[in-house]
């Protein structure tokens, strides 16, 4: 191998650990984000609040579309993401209800 292959093959390792390193933090943020709502789904059933809160919803999307526009990432892609994942909860408090 060439010094210059040498030296790619370090970087495209060292991006790597970075990803994974990443990908550790995402999984546990979203484990502690629906520690969170999963509580906020049990309160809603306590007291006969709507699973959704279509109003709140609105404004978590344009908040998080603010922000990736800041880190560079696509704001579509964010606002699916965020879409996905409000889905989710929305449907564990559903299961709370019942």
């Amino acid at each position: 191998m060439t010094d210059a292959a040498t030296r790619a093959q370090q970087v495209l390792k060292d991006h790597r650990d970075s990803i994974d390193r990443l990908d550790a933090i995402l999984i546990y943020t979203l484990g502690e984000r629906f520690k969170h709502t999963q509580a906020v789904g049990k309160l809603k059933a306590e007291h006969d609040l709507p699973p959704s809160d279509p109003d709140r919803e609105a404004k978590q999307i344009a908040r998080l579309e603010d922000l990736a526009n800041e880190a560079s990432l696509d704001p579509e892609f964010a606002k699916k993401f965020l879409n996905f994942i409000i889905a989710e909860v929305i449907q564990h408090h559903k299961s709370h209800q019942s």
